[in-house]
């Protein structure tokens, strides 16, 4: 989708962080924009922002909640007339911790939010793109949905946000031959609130706690990439229709890391194969599978 003046975007996790660096972007190009947040007193001070910039609504939204994610949909539509691009972008992070370490409330939380957070953007808004007859699906990863940060022990995260990058790759394939274009956004760091999540969390899976003071990894985000940069980005690849969306060359090393252990992996599974074929268990014949 090329010109995008005229038309709307909602956006998830809008208050802060990335999904206001798109919320703002999105207005500069004279989109509307739809900013949806957990945190009402915050969506304020945001669609404030927005719109001394152009025109927004702003809903209260859990995304971990279909009928909260329905009813921004129906905002949207119902304020704007059509939808036309879509940014699953909520996530909260729960780190400093081994996986094996999360209660079962946690795990809720963290695939509430992060997993179904997107699952429920697709089935809500994507329907309305398709009414709309041309628009862009924006799923937010994360460079952790494709290489987990161990020293972070943020596993949980990186596990839901590799799943993010699976579940957009075949959306994707299924809408290849249709005027609907998906992205997947992986940055690295940037000025967000994501190590502050605690302060967010529903009563129902346990409710508000505080981060622990004096976060090693806060420095990496007080110094990362500016939002409206990644939101940017995230116009370029929407008018050029790119599937992966990535900010920080850097990682590409990180990638080839984890590409080349895989690659070696399959040269152990080449040696094994090696080995077994000199080896025919009684009753089979060569050529046959194992």
């Amino acid at each position: 989708m090329r010109e995008l003046e005229g038309k709307t975007a909602i956006v998830t996790g809008a208050a802060s962080g990335i999904g206001l660096g798109m919320a703002r972007t999105f207005a500069r190009e004279g989109m509307a924009v739809v900013l949806c947040d957990i945190r009402g007193d915050r969506l304020d001070a945001a669609l404030a922002e927005v719109r001394g910039l152009g025109k927004a609504i702003a809903v209260t939204t859990d995304v971990s909640d279909r009928a909260s994610v329905r009813a921004a949909g129906e905002a949207a539509v119902r304020q704007f007339g059509a939808l036309h691009v879509a940014c699953n972008n909520a996530g909260i992070t729960i780190h400093g911790r081994s996986v094996a370490e999360l209660t079962p409330q946690e795990w809720e939380w963290n695939v509430g939010v992060n997993f179904y957070g997107v699952v429920h953007g697709l089935e809500v808004f994507l329907p309305l793109i398709q009414h709309a007859g041309e628009g862009h699906i924006v799923n937010t990863a994360s460079i952790a949905g494709f290489q987990i940060g161990g020293h972070r022990r943020s596993g949980s995260y990186g596990a839901m946000k590799f799943a993010v990058v699976a579940l957009s790759e075949s959306i994707a394939h299924d809408l290849k031959d249709s005027p609907i274009g998906v992205s997947v956004l992986a940055p690295a760091a940037v000025k967000t609130r994501i190590y502050s999540s605690g302060e967010n969390r529903p009563a129902r899976f346990g409710g508000p706690y505080e981060e622990p003071g004096n976060d090693p990894f806060q420095s990496e985000l007080d110094t990362g990439l500016e939002p409206d940069v990644v939101g940017e980005r995230v116009v370029r690849a929407i008018r050029n229709r790119e599937f992966y969306v990535f900010t920080h060359m850097h990682t590409r090393d990180w990638l080839l890391a984890r590409h080349q252990r895989i690659i070696a992996a399959f040269d152990e599974c080449e040696k094994w194969i090696a080995e077994r074929s000199t080896v025919i268990p009684a009753g089979r014949s060569e050529g046959r599978n194992p």
